[in-house]
């Protein structure tokens, strides 16, 4: 059984970034500009945020944090977020979510430009994702995929059973494990809270992404040997210890692991690599439109 250590790759990715930022610092040339827009003092939200920022320190982009108060209106956030889409300084830029709940999130959502889409979650960027164009991928989907090809993990021809239907993971991913290319060229199944049997379908798996969110839903005795696990689920479980919670997946992890080939960690699995993507989309953007002005 091998761990795919998101940590590690995430690290990796991080460090070939620097380089390259490192490199536009001596040709003079403007680095990568992240930004944040986050809405109210939701703590989980405050945490992954400076978590961005921090990142961005460490493989020497900019970035900018843009903190405004929970009774924010809908009208004052798509006007900020106009105003960061006519920053030609600023390459991409992300809506933290959940929003407050007088603010409509798709319509927010809708607003961004494509091109400093950088969270992919933009209709045309999705699209674009759907009909195999280039174009930003989600960022999470984006770190799967990365795990998938750094670790060799075989995906043409196998049956990979898709485990939640979020647009931000399951339906993303649902695409982009069928899509021609590697990783890519498998036979998926997307399952949900209505498929019937699932035990079933999960046993015939080869590879399984779960995108659940129920601490340890996947066991045991629903996958099949040498099966491939990317557990995507993180939640806080109460318990006596000293912080007063653990972390799990959807995956328990002390039994699947004995049957798997390979499988993700929780933590230190897919959520270091959300972030390591979300700087490679913004190295990105900044490329594109660096050719763009020329």
């Amino acid at each position: 059984m091998t761990i795919l250590d998101g940590k590690k790759v995430s690290n990796d990715i991080k460090n070939e970034i620097k380089a390259e930022v490192d490199k536009m610092k001596a040709n003079d040339e403007k680095v990568p500009h992240l930004a944040a827009v986050i809405v109210g003092n939701d703590g989980a939200s405050l945490t992954y945020v400076g978590s961005k920022v921090r990142a961005c320190e460490r493989v020497g982009f900019e970035s900018t944090m843009v903190r405004l108060s929970n009774t924010t209106s809908e009208v004052e956030l798509l006007d900020k977020i106009e105003e960061l889409n006519n920053n030609d300084n600023i390459d991409g830029f992300i809506i933290q979510l959940p929003l407050p709940p007088q603010i409509n999130t798709q319509k927010v959502l809708m607003a961004v430009n494509p091109d400093k889409d950088v969270d992919g979650f933009h209709p045309m960027n999705f699209g674009k994702m759907a009909l195999d164009m280039s174009t930003f991928i989600p960022a999470t989907p984006f770190g799967i995929l990365e795990l998938l090809d750094r670790y060799g993990v075989e995906t043409k021809g196998k049956h990979t059973v898709v485990i939640g239907r979020s647009h931000i993971v399951g339906r993303p991913m649902s695409i982009l494990m069928g899509r021609k290319g590697f990783p890519g060229n498998s036979t998926v199944t997307l399952t949900h809270s209505h498929t019937k049997n699932i035990t079933q379908i999960t046993s015939q798996a080869d590879i399984i992404i779960s995108a659940l969110g129920i601490p340890k839903f996947l066991k045991a005795e629903m996958v099949k040997d040498d099966v491939v696990i990317v557990d995507v689920g993180i939640t806080r479980v109460p318990d006596d210890s000293d912080k007063g919670y653990y972390i799990t997946g959807d995956v328990d992890f002390a039994t699947v692991s004995k049957k798997a080939s390979y499988i993700t960690p929780v933590p230190g699995g897919v959520g270091p690599m959300t972030i390591a993507m979300l700087l490679k989309n913004t190295l990105i953007a900044r490329d594109q439109h660096r050719k763009a002005n020329r």
